[in-house]
């Protein structure tokens, strides 16, 4: 292509000069030019590439009313006719990460290149690395600058209709493509020659990366049952009959906390499974198969624990990224610490 670069950026509703917290529910909005972060992105991008304009979005808007906004988004490409989309940087904050993705696969049904950028661990990386470009950062704004003169280059490029290297080579997370090239030397000597460094101490790096899982050492048992507050969480996809929450099946990007301080048990006419991992029926018959809320009322009479909280919480957790889930289970231990929850029943399907 020819003529300047045409830009669009999007940014959250902080980012975007609107609000805080108490403004993450603000819909989808254009301003011309280049806001907040957008100009340290433009000064970035150097001559010939230009903000043209600054879509923003409330966090909880875009996570919560995603078919909405995308409408919205892909209205505002379509009228703007950007030559790339650039989305953040996120770093570590996992709403906007989500969103940022959320916004680059609406370009790309647009036709138009996009690109974003977040930390490594943001639930927006894990959950959608595989289908666009996403640039790594730091946890916080301390690394902006960073992030967009990493940003930019990439940027740039994409506008102009060039292909990118391997992650390797340009700097972007690995999307699990694999591309067939000439490595100079076969596998085999490849290989030995690594299993070689490996046993004589030397440095060598691997051609299949391994991420390896987190490791999260056990609590300590809890002293006296009879005294504790005990919870109870479950990935079963518990919702209240007929799903007015709108749970969905599979792929979480929330959890639900429902109260259960005047329940004696979970019935099947209040109660079902809502969940694309397992036979649902079984569980519909008798909703306390997820969650024993009729036991631990037996258990709570009769003295062997303390008491039952008064909140349980429930999300499907198939097909929910790893990084999504760490996610949610931080934000449900938080909650369950504030409460003074001492132990808490965790039943998977």
């Amino acid at each position: 292509m020819s003529g300047q670069l045409r830009v669009v950026h999007y940014v959250n509703q902080f980012f975007g000069g609107i609000g805080g917290e108490d403004q993450a529910h603000v819909g989808v909005a254009a301003k011309a030019g280049a806001v907040g972060p957008g100009r340290a992105l433009e000064k970035a991008l150097g001559d010939g590439a230009r903000v043209e304009a600054t879509l923003i979005g409330g966090d909880n808007f875009v996570n919560e009313r995603g078919e909405e906004a995308s409408r919205a988004i892909a209205a505002e490409l379509a009228r703007l006719e950007p030559d790339v989309l650039v989305a953040g940087p996120a770093f570590g904050s996992g709403r906007y990460g989500l969103a940022c993705a959320l916004v680059c696969k609406v370009a790309q049904a647009q036709r138009v290149p996009a690109i974003t950028a977040m930390h490594p661990e943001n639930p927006g990386a894990s959950a959608a690395r595989r289908g666009i470009y996403i640039v790594p950062t730091g946890s916080s704004t301390t690394s902006m600058q960073a992030a967009l003169d990493a940003l930019a280059p990439l940027a740039r490029r994409l506008g102009r209709g060039e292909a990118l290297g391997s992650a390797e080579v340009e700097g972007y997370m690995p999307r699990g493509a694999r591309r067939v090239h000439d490595r100079g030397r076969p596998g085999y000597q490849r290989a030995l020659d690594m299993l070689l460094d490996k046993l004589h101490g030397r440095p060598y790096r691997s051609e299949v990366p391994y991420a390896a899982p987190e490791r999260v050492s056990p609590a300590p048992p809890i002293a006296d049952l009879s005294r504790a507050r005990i919870a109870m969480v479950t990935t079963g996809g518990l919702v209240r009959k007929g799903n007015p929450d709108k749970q969905v099946s599979a792929n979480a990007v929330r959890y639900h906390r429902h109260a259960v301080a005047e329940l004696e048990s979970l019935s099947p006419q209040e109660w079902e499974a809502y969940h694309a991992g397992y036979f649902n029926h079984i569980v519909n018959s008798n909703p306390n198969y997820i969650l024993p809320l009729s036991f631990l009322r037996d258990l709570e009479r009769q003295g062997k624990i303390g008491r039952v909280h008064e909140h349980i919480y429930a999300l499907p957790g198939v097909s929910t990224p790893v990084a999504v889930s760490v996610g949610h289970g931080r934000s449900i231990a938080a909650d369950l610490k504030a409460s003074g929850v001492d132990g808490a029943l965790l039943v998977a399907t």
